[in-house]
């Protein structure tokens, strides 16, 4: 089915026959002027991946010198650093914004002129791919749309979503432990409004087929500025219905399919992305149905190419927590991507905490609490959420990924470092594209004074830094900042280099116990594959490689894709010995199964 057909479609569930015909032309008028002013977007018909890909996640504004635009200090630092490790740049919100480090944006369309400009996006745009945040389920309550409201402005009265403030709303899913109805004094007397995270974050409404018009918009202008991939922030909460839980509903899955379809339409190139943090089941949810086009077989779905790996965080705590990877080796094996052109998008660490409803089902209550003792332990928050009876439960972890793996008040550096880079091996060997959190690349840790400047529990992982402190760090080898830096760009240039860790290719896991995490990637091809060994625990562990049936009698002699060492593996005797939290990467020459 062509995306225009599939477009009608989705409209018409979305708004019924009557106004999918209405909205209809005003929405080919708007794709045929993007096509006319943008025709090259169509050239690329698919999403290209592999295995050069990685994604770094970071504030506009996370390196900043005096007197130049942060994004510029941004953009040549990271020319100069990473980009021979890393080719992707995912910029957090550069708008202009009243709260929130960026997710209550004022102006969709507008750089923050505290950050740069869009030829300051550019400069990135031409040494990485990018991906920007669409935060379309809530705006500023500063934003011009929603002053518009307030003032009684006829295009804008059924932008948001008023609410009588003794309606039921009892069985609607709270990701915050705040208010969900905010009250605001309009020219025509006393509304509440569906503030779904905070009383500045003013919930769009999308049963308002204009709000879907602005945010088409919204996305192709993202596109012509250099968007390779569009992040939909809070997905899951889009669409409202009075009686529901509010989650995941029917609608919301359309509102993607149909963005989908749009950018099917121009732009087929442009990966969409779905952040969701909740259980692991609903998240895959969000890859959507089967695609048919024309006669060919089913390569994708219908909604978002790459969903956030929720579960991953979480478990690589516990893993490294109590020195035992069962949950993790289970749950990594039970992992399937419905479709050949979809893929997980892995991360460990990111701009907010590590959330632990992914957890749910893996992990008993008990477990998740100990989780949540481990991070007050290690100086960090927890962030909790009401539930629909009225309790509250752990929601968050706020810390940053060094000292949440390593206890700051007993600092041991060369375990240390090696214990976290551990956790990124894991991270990198698993089937996806992974996402490195700009602070995880340096060993960052908790930042108590940015807590106690802002008294919000996500300031502890949001510091920025000077350029000057930064570089002079990098440049003392024996600093944490300079280890960690190191060690993982010796990861990602394995990674980048080795055709089994593409995104499309294949992972076996493999259970050899609670020490040792193991997993087999093979390149799409199938032609040759990477043994991935992961010590969890500080103990030094020895290896029989003919306990592992894919690998038996095909190598005598292995070489570590990270370090370049030999292993000499007699088929009499293939013993390979790892240290406390040593991570190999073994491949060689004759490793045909």
């Amino acid at each position: 089915m062509s995306p225009n057909n599939r477009i009608y479609g989705q409209l018409n569930f979305l708004y019924g026959e009557t106004r999918a015909q209405q909205i209809l032309p005003h929405l080919e008028r708007r794709l045929s002027d993007f096509s006319k002013r943008s025709p090259r977007f169509k050239e690329v018909t698919h999403p290209q991946l592999s295995e050069r890909d990685s994604i770094l996640i970071t504030y506009g504004d996370q390196i900043s010198e005096p007197g130049v635009p942060p994004l510029q200090t941004l953009a040549v630092f990271l020319k100069q650093e990473i980009q021979d490790y890393i080719n992707s740049i995912h910029i957090l919100p550069f708008y202009p914004y009243s709260s929130d480090d960026g997710f209550s944006v004022i102006d969709y369309r507008q750089v923050d002129s505290n950050l740069g400009t869009w030829e300051d996006i550019s400069l990135l745009d031409s040494s990485f791919r990018l991906m920007f945040d669409a935060v379309i389920n809530h705006i500023s309550r500063q934003s011009e749309w929603f002053k518009g409201y307030l003032h009684g402005q006829k295009r804008f009265q059924d932008y948001f979503i008023t609410v009588e403030p003794d309606t039921d709303l009892s069985l609607v899913v709270r990701p915050r432990a705040l208010p969900l109805l905010t009250p605001v004094e309009t020219v025509e007397g006393n509304r509440y409004v569906w503030t779904t995270f905070s009383e500045d974050q003013i919930d769009l409404n999308f049963s308002n087929p204009d709000v879907l018009m602005e945010i088409v918009d919204l996305l192709l202008l993202y596109v012509e500025n250099g968007a390779e991939m569009i992040r939909l922030d809070a997905i899951a909460y889009l669409w409202k219905e009075i009686g529901t839980s509010s989650i995941h509903l029917p609608q919301t899955h359309f509102v993607v399919k149909f963005f989908r379809s749009v950018l099917d339409a121009v732009a087929p190139g442009v990966i969409l992305i779905t952040e969701t943090n909740v259980p692991h089941e609903e998240n895959i949810s969000y890859f959507g149905e089967p695609l048919v086009e024309g006669d060919s077989s089913v390569t994708r779905g219908d909604e978002a190419q790459m969903v956030y790996q929720f579960s991953l965080a979480p478990l690589v705590l516990h893993t490294f927590y109590t020195g035992d990877c069962r949950v993790l080796t289970e749950w990594a094996d039970s992992l399937e991507i419905p479709f050949p052109a979809a893929t997980f998008f892995n991360f460990i660490a990111s701009h907010d905490g590590i959330g632990v409803r992914p957890a749910e089902g893996l992990l008993s209550q008990d477990e998740i609490q100990a989780l949540a003792d481990r991070v007050f332990e290690h100086g960090g928050q927890v962030s909790y959420k009401t539930n629909t009876d009225g309790t509250e439960s752990a929601y968050e972890l706020n810390i940053t990924l060094f000292d949440a793996l390593n206890n700051p008040h007993e600092p041991n550096p060369a375990m240390d470092v090696r214990r976290f880079l551990s956790s990124q091996t894991i991270m990198l060997s698993l089937k996806g594209v992974p996402g490195i959190y700009v602070h995880s690349l340096f060993g960052s840790r908790n930042c108590h004074t940015c807590y106690e400047k802002t008294g919000r529990a996500r300031s502890i992982n949001r510091e920025k830094f000077q350029l000057t402190t930064l570089e002079a760090k990098l440049s003392d080898p024996d600093s944490t900042t300079s280890l960690v830096f190191s060690g993982y760009k010796q990861i990602l240039r394995a990674r980048r280099e080795h055709p089994a860790f593409h995104p499309h290719g294949s992972q076996q896991v493999i259970n050899l116990g609670e020490k040792l995490f193991v997993m087999l990637r093979t390149p799409p091809n199938g032609d040759g594959y990477v043994l991935c060994l992961v010590n969890v625990t500080p103990e030094q562990i020895t290896v029989d490689l003919s306990t592992i049936p894919p690998v038996q009698g095909h190598q005598q002699n292995w070489i570590d894709l990270i370090t370049g060492k030999i292993f000499e593996t007699p088929e009499e005797q293939p013993l390979v010995s790892l240290d406390g939290y040593q991570y190999l990467w073994l491949t060689g020459e004759c490793m045909v199964p």
